[in-house]
């Protein structure tokens, strides 16, 4: 398990091993599927045309995962476990695989068994046959979940986030997803962004698809989901939503919300004063504290939005960082140049 502790550099060049899939699949107690998920991965592209890694990431398990991720790996190389220290969340655990994947496409799946691998060649093909699409989403459209506290949230988060980002999937909640490999390395999951993976995606310059999978019931292991993801699903949405339309510009964000307050908290002390010229007494009027406080908290964001704004210029003049992304224009006879 030399893997899991042993420094490593983010997103090694795909050349160093000529991986052409890697497959990341976070794993938190699911000793009595791992066998069995590997065999599958395994016979998915084992008869393909190209070199493949399973990348399992452990995020914390107490049930004997690990053991038997080391136990496997020993007569398979292509297998590269990965033990996380504690239980971080998914979208750590996603994270870690990421940076250790050396594929040109990256493909991910829950360990639970109720994705199916063999829908892996098929989004792979897509992927090198259409230099139109960056990322490929699964559509669980015959799911096998019986449980509403599974398919409620889902339907509900589904069409929360795709009227809030403005990306219109069917299932979001779907793990089973490709992507060209300069997707990935464009964006960097923390907290539980890995709902929003597609919104990611798109703000980071992927055209994505979204395509019909097989859909399993589970027959073993327990769901580590509930109704209670429903609220958490809408607290991160506030951040994602915020992230994509002001992280470039948060002086629109507080400055716009400071001006609502500011404008009409003026406007009431300016009618205030001039009641005060006439001789009228305005210090026990209400009006007066309101009109005060608004101006206050509209100056306070307006001041909020320019050091967003200072702090941005760092973020990005400081470490070099790219405002945007391009591509590589696909040459004659060469549809799959991308960039």
């Amino acid at each position: 398990m030399s893997d899991s502790t042993a420094p490593l550099p983010s997103f090694p060049s795909p050349a160093d091993d000529a991986i052409d899939v890697s497959v990341v699949i976070p794993v938190y107690h699911e000793v009595d599927n791992l066998r069995e998920l590997v065999e599958r991965v395994e016979a998915a592209l084992r008869p393909t045309r190209w070199a493949f890694e399973l990348i399992c990431v452990d995020d914390g398990s107490r049930d004997g995962s690990v053991a038997l991720l080391a136990e496997l790996a020993g007569s398979r190389p292509w297998l590269r476990p990965v033990a996380l220290a504690r239980n971080y969340g998914q979208s750590t655990a996603l994270q870690a695989g990421f940076e250790r994947a050396r594929g040109r496409y990256i493909v991910t799946l829950d360990g639970d068994l109720q994705n199916d691998p063999l829908d892996i060649p098929a989004m792979i093909e897509r992927l090198e046959t259409d230099p139109t699409v960056d990322m490929i989403s699964g559509w669980r459209h015959q799911r096998q979940d019986k449980a509403l506290s599974r398919r409620l949230p889902s339907v509900l988060a589904n069409r929360l986030i795709s009227w809030a980002t403005g990306v219109r999937l069917r299932d979001y909640g779907c793990a089973l997803k490709a992507y060209r490999r300069e997707i990935i390395e464009r964006i960097h999951l923390y907290g539980e962004l890995h709902r929003f993976i597609p919104s990611l995606a798109r703000e980071a310059g992927a055209h994505i698809v979204e395509v019909p999978v097989r859909h399993h019931a589970r027959t073993r292991g327990q769901s580590k989901y509930g109704i209670d993801r429903t609220f958490r699903v809408i607290l991160d949405l506030v951040l994602i939503v915020f992230f994509l339309r002001y992280r470039q510009r948060p002086l629109h964000a507080f400055g716009g919300l400071g001006l609502w307050l500011l404008t009409p908290g003026a406007l009431v002390l300016a009618y205030l004063f001039a009641l005060k010229l006439t001789g009228e007494d305005i210090g026990s009027r209400p009006l007066l504290i309101v009109g005060v406080m608004a101006v206050l908290m509209g100056a306070q964001l307006i001041v909020a939005g320019l050091i967003g704004e200072l702090l941005i210029r760092i973020y990005h003049e400081g470490a070099a960082r790219p405002q945007y992304h391009t591509r590589v224009l696909p040459s004659a006879g060469d549809a799959s140049t991308r960039r």
